[in-house]
C-alpha cells in the first residue's frame, strides 16, 4: 500500500482531536463510528483549528543549507567533530537528506508530516463548516474560523513549496517547474494515485492557490475570537503572510499594501524593545523575546526541535570564518561586525551572545535559540525539547515593505523603514543613504554584500533596471533580513528568490582534507529532496542525484538539558 504520510497522520488527528476516542474507520472513511463525536458547532472547528499549526520547522536544515553556519573543523585547527545528527552533516554538504529516522526531529520528513498534518485539518475544519453552513464565509458564526482554515492553508503549503521546490521565477517559467501537492479537499480513500495531475501542481499553480485561498480568508479575521491571538493566524499575522508572499512573487504595490495594514501609521512603535529586555539569565530573555503580548510578535509558533543542541555539539557555528580557506566571519556579519549606520556590535545584543564551553572560536550563538524543556518523566530526565518560533513579526514585515519600495521607485521611503530598524537594535545615528552606499560597496572582499542572480533567475525580475542606490537599498535590505531572521531559515528563501551564490568549505569527522562546494543560482540542490516515501506514493522527486527519505521508527524522548553553565562553560561574550 502506498500513500503520502500527511495523509494517515493528518487525518488521524483530525477526527481525533475534538474528543478522546475519535476513532476513523479504515474500511469506510465515509461513515463515522459510533464513538467519534461530530465537528458540529463553532467551538469545535476553532479547537479542531488550534490543532493544526505545525510542531515542526524547517529552519535548521534550511539554516545549514545557507551561508550563516560554518564548518567548525574548517575554521578551527585539528578539530574533527561529528555533527549532533548525521543528517544535519548532509544538508550542510548539499547531499540528499537521507540519514535519519522519522523519529528525529528537524529532518524533511518531520516538516512534510507536520505541515500536511496541518493541511489536513483545515480541509477536515472547511468540510465541516461546508456542512454546517450553505455560506461559511458570511455565516456570522463561522466566518472567523473559515478564514483562518484558508490562511492556515496557505501559510502552510507557502512554507512546503519554498522548502521542496524551486523558487518563484515568473508565470511562464514557474509553471514548468515541479512544485508540491495542494491539497484542498479531504481524502476519503487510504490508496491514492499521486499521478493523477489534480495533486502534481507547478510552482505557479501552487503560488495561484496560495494566493486563492489568502484572499478568501484574510478580510474575515476577528482577533477577538482568540483567547491568545499570538498562537494564531491574527490580522497582523495574516496581513505579514500577505505581504510576504506577494514579496516573493514580485506582487510589490499588494506587499506594500498588506504590511502597512500590519504595521499601522506608527511601525516604530510595534518593533521589538531591545532596551528593556532583561539579560539577567537566558531564561528571562527568552521569555522577554517570547512575550505573547509584545506587538512585534505577530505569530508565535511551538515546535519540537533540537536546533539548540545541533549548535552546542560544536560542529556548525556562526562563527569567525577561515581567511585561509576563504570562509566569511558569519559572527560579522550577523552581530559583530558593523553595518552601515553603527561600529562593531550591534547594540541591541549587548549581553545576549553566549558561547559554549569549548570556547569561542568554537562559535556563539545569540540567545533566542535556547530550547524549553518538557518533562515526560522527571526521574528518568526525559521528555520534549521545545523552541519557541516566529513566523511572522513586525521587523520582517518591514523589511518586506522596504524591499517593495525599492522596486516601486520609493527609495525614501525604503530607508525610512530600514532606519526604523536600525533604531529599534538601539542604534543612534540616523540612517543615509550615503553611509549604505558606503558600507555596501561592491568589492570582491565586502562579506556584507552577496553575489545576486535574479535576472538569470527571470527576466522578469526588474533588478538590473535598478539605480546604483537602489541596489545598494537592496543589499541593505538582505543584509537586515539576514541578520533579523538568523536562526529561522529565511536566509535560505532570501538564496533561493535572489540566486545568491553560497560557498560552503567542510571536513568530515574522519577526513584531513578541506571539499570546497559553491552553489550557484542554476543548481539543483538549491530543491530539498521530498521525502522518500512520498516519492514511493507516486510523486516525482526533485532533480537530484538521488532519492532519499528516513526509516520508519517510532518518535524518541530525549534527554533532558543540563542546567546552562557557568559562565566558564557557556559564557557571555560580554562579560
Amino acid at each position: 500500500m502506498k500513500y503520502i504520510s500527511y495523509y494517515r497522520m493528518g487525518l488521524s488527528l483530525a477526527l481525533a482531536v475534538v474528543a478522546a476516542g475519535m476513532v476513523a474507520s479504515c474500511d469506510d472513511l465515509d461513515e463515522a463510528p459510533d464513538n467519534r463525536t461530530s465537528i458540529d458547532n463553532v467551538e469545535k472547528i476553532q479547537q479542531l483549528l488550534t490543532s493544526g499549526y505545525p510542531v515542526s520547522t524547517p529552519a535548521l536544515i534550511c539554516e545549514l543549507s545557507g551561508d550563516n553556519l560554518v564548518d567548525n573543523n574548517v575554521v578551527v585547527p585539528a578539530t574533527h567533530n561529528d555533527a549532533y545528527a548525521d543528517f544535519q552533516e548532509q544538508a550542510y554538504n548539499w547531499e540528499d537528506i537521507d540519514n535519519y529516522s522519522t523519529g528525529e526531529d528537524d529532518t524533511p520528513y518531520t516538516v512534510w508530516e507536520a505541515f500536511y498534518q496541518g493541511i489536513a485539518v483545515a480541509n477536515h475544519a472547511i468540510e465541516a463548516m461546508r456542512e454546517m453552513s450553505n455560506d461559511p464565509a458570511h455565516d456570522a458564526e463561522l466566518a472567523h474560523s473559515w478564514g483562518e482554515a484558508h490562511l492556515l492553508r496557505a501559510y502552510l503549503h507557502f512554507v512546503l513549496v519554498n522548502v521542496f521546490a524551486e523558487a518563484y521565477k515568473d508565470e511562464t517559467q514557474s509553471a514548468n517547474d515541479v512544485g508540491i501537492p495542494y491539497v484542498s479537499e479531504v481524502e476519503k480513500t487510504v490508496t491514492v494515485d499521486y499521478s493523477d495531475p489534480k495533486y502534481r501542481k507547478s510552482v505557479a499553480e501552487v503560488y495561484r492557490l496560495i494566493e486563492q485561498d489568502i484572499l478568501e480568508g484574510i478580510d474575515l479575521i476577528n482577533d477577538a475570537k482568540y483567547k491568545v491571538p499570538a498562537y494564531h493566524f491574527n490580522r497582523n499575522a495574516a496581513n505579514a503572510l500577505a505581504a510576504r508572499f506577494y514579496l516573493y512573487k514580485r506582487d510589490y504595490e499588494k506587499c506594500v499594501k498588506y504590511a502597512t495594514a500590519a504595521l499601522g501609521s506608527n511601525p516604530a512603535s510595534s518593533l521589538r524593545k531591545w532596551a528593556t529586555m532583561s539579560s539577567n539569565t537566558i531564561n528571562t530573555l527568552l521569555n522577554d523575546f517570547n512575550d505573547e503580548t509584545a506587538p512585534c510578535n505577530y505569530m508565535l509558533q511551538t515546535t519540537y526541535s533540537l536546533f539548540d543542541r545541533a549548535l552546542s555539539a560544536c560542529r556548525y557555528a556562526i562563527n569567525t570564518g577561515s581567511s585561509a580557506e576563504k570562509v566569511d566571519a558569519t559572527k560579522d556579519i550577523l552581530y559583530e561586525g558593523g553595518g552601515p549606520n553603527w561600529n562593531s556590535r550591534l547594540k541591541a545584543f549587548d549581553g545576549k551572545i553566549y558561547i559554549w564551553g569549548a570556547g569561542q572560536s568554537y562559535g556563539s550563538w545569540l540567545f533566542r535559540i535556547y530550547e524549553y524543556f518538557e518533562y515526560d518523566d522527571k526521574i528518568a530526565g526525559i521528555g520534549w525539547v521545545h523552541i519557541i518560533y516566529q513566523p511572522f513579526t513586525a521587523e520582517e514585515t518591514l523589511l518586506c515593505r522596504a524591499e517593495a519600495e525599492v522596486y516601486l521607485g520609493q527609495n525614501d521611503k525604503a530607508l525610512t523603514d530600514l532606519g526604523y530598524w536600525t533604531s529599534s537594535h538601539m542604534v543612534d545615528e540616523p540612517l543615509t543613504q550615503a553611509n549604505i552606499n558606503r558600507f555596501y560597496r561592491r568589492t570582491s572582499k565586502n562579506i556584507y554584500v552577496s553575489e545576486l542572480h535574479p535576472t538569470e533567475m527571470s527576466p522578469e525580475f526588474k533588478y538590473d533596471a535598478l539605480s546604483d542606490d537602489a541596489k545598494r537599498l537592496i543589499d541593505c535590505v538582505l543584509h537586515f533580513r539576514r541578520i533579523e531572521t538568523m536562526f529561522e531559515g529565511l536566509r535560505w528563501f532570501d538564496i533561493k528568490r535572489y540566486g545568491i551564490t553560497v560557498h560552503h568549505a567542510y571536513r568530515g569527522p574522519q577526513e584531513d582534507d578541506v571539499h570546497h562546494d559553491y552553489l550557484q543560482w542554476n543548481d539543483p540542490r538549491r530543491v530539498l529532496q521530498i521525502p522518500q516515501n512520498v516519492i514511493d506514493a507516486g510523486y516525482p522527486s526533485s532533480n537530484r542525484t538521488q532519492s532519499m527519505g528516513g526509516q520508519e521508527s517510532g518518535l524518541q524522548a530525549v534527554p533532558a538539558p543540563a542546567a546552562v553553565p557557568a559562565s566558564n562553560d557557556n559564557e557571555d561574550v560580554n562579560e
